[in-house]
């Protein structure tokens, strides 16, 4: 056996035969070619019973004229209908002159209403909607006629008939027409509808696509927002632990340096490297964004109290740390937040105020717990720029920074020679 031949490509003329006619296709086949059919039937029928419905030489004559003439009509409608709209002027001459020449072949044979009987199948494509109710009602005028036994009526009797007739045929056309009406309406208006379904999908479809866009740029400026977040965390968390931690280790190396007693210059050099290894520390719990050690074991009471303690005992000011309300356990970001807001607080103290006596307290008071830091320095103007310090001036503004992360405030009151307050307040989230 030789080579199976490869499929070829289907023809189109193939594919359209398999594709099943819509029915829109088939009245058009039907606007095309029916005419022809029908009017080659009144014809063949009303040449069949010549005999029997006698016409006279004269409407022959004039029958074999008007034949042909719509004929050549429908070859002209046959030329010029593709691509025109409804109603058009040409559809509604059309439609016209048809329609006469199928009135008069009827008024000489009544079989001819065959032909006839086109008027109520297209009145509504060709013509306007205030002239449909015309067309159809003049295509009764010629199917009454014709049912009726010819035009015109020659009889009381056949006019009777001929009356009767048309009243059923109007009365039915209009029926069908209102119809026909109604259901072009709601077809347009489920067009309409559709139309507007399709723009507000359009609409959906370009608004997510926005939405997506504008997602992707949340998305980037998330990312940013949370790097640069996380770049003044660290570098507040470095101010408050390594840069304070080196201040005092320089403070305790400058002691040393000063004094000629050998006790005393150990008892700083001790410090220096108890500070050191502290520094370090927290150097290493901010890098990993945990809680101060001094919270680690202890309360916030507790640990404020040590720290006052401890910045006493280095800076050599009398420092009192007072507690009042009930108190309560603390977030975890709480309680760090105010142990920053104290250290930062009593630091700025120890550089800049000269004070003898600073008086800290810690305040329960229902939903809020408040961190005060008084002094009785020198003060300052504080709509003055605030005093940078070496590592970069975190001072006041870190504080406001922290207490702002958990809705917080820091409210500062100062005057020349009259000392400083800090006050923090904070909502009282408790802990779990």
């Amino acid at each position: 056996m030789g080579p199976r031949p490869e499929p070829g490509p289907v023809p189109a003329s193939a594919l359209a035969a398999d594709r099943p006619v819509s029915v829109e296709e088939r009245w058009e086949q039907f606007y095309r070619w029916g005419p022809y059919a029908l009017l080659g039937l009144s014809t063949l029928i009303s040449a069949a019973v010549a005999t029997s419905l006698p016409m006279s030489r004269t409407e022959m004559y004039l029958a074999g004229v008007l034949v042909p003439a719509a004929v050549g009509l429908q070859f002209w409608w046959g030329a010029v209908r593709r691509g025109l709209p409804e109603h058009a002027l040409p559809g509604r001459i059309y439609y016209a002159l048809r329609t006469a020449l199928a009135f008069t072949l009827t008024w000489l044979n009544p079989l001819f209403a065959v032909f006839a009987v086109l008027g109520y199948f297209d009145a509504a494509h060709l013509l306007p909607r205030r002239f449909v109710r015309a067309g159809l009602l003049f295509t009764a005028v010629t199917m009454a006629g014709s049912n009726a036994g010819g035009l015109p009526p020659v009889s009381p009797v056949h006019w009777i008939l001929f009356a009767g007739l048309f009243a059923l045929h109007g009365c039915l056309t209009l029926v069908f027409a209102h119809l026909g009406n109604r259901e072009a309406e709601a077809a347009e208006d489920k067009a309409a509808t559709i139309a507007e379904l399709e723009l507000a999908n359009a609409r959906l479809e370009q608004a997510l696509a926005e939405n997506a866009g504008l997602h992707a740029q949340l998305l980037v400026q998330a990312r940013e927002a949370g790097v640069a977040d996380e770049r003044r965390r660290l570098a507040a968390e470095i101010h408050d632990t390594i840069a304070q931690g080196l201040a005092g280790i320089i403070a305790q190396l400058q002691v040393v340096h000063a004094t000629t007693d050998p006790a005393l210059a150990r008892d700083h050099l001790e410090r220096a490297a108890a500070l050191a290894r502290h520094s370090l520390g927290e150097a290493r719990r901010s890098v990993q964004n945990l809680s101060p050690a001094e919270l680690e074991n202890h309360t916030l009471p507790e640990a404020l109290r040590k720290t006052v303690a401890v910045w006493a005992e280095r800076s050599g000011v009398r420092a009192r740390f007072t507690v009042t309300g009930t108190e309560e356990p603390l977030h975890d970001e709480v309680a760090a937040t105010l142990l920053r807001i104290a250290q930062e607080a009593l630091a700025n103290t120890a550089r800049h105020a000269r004070a003898t006596r600073v008086g800290v307290t810690l305040s329960y008071m229902g939903d809020e717990i408040s961190l005060d830091v008084r002094d009785d320095g020198r003060g300052f103007d504080p709509l003055a720029p605030a005093p940078r310090s070496g590592t970069g001036g975190f001072g006041l503004d870190g504080m406001r920074a922290r207490a702002e992360r958990i809705a917080g405030t820091v409210a500062v009151e100062s005057e020349e020679g009259q000392g400083t307050a800090v006050s923090a307040r904070v909502p009282l989230v408790r802990h779990g």
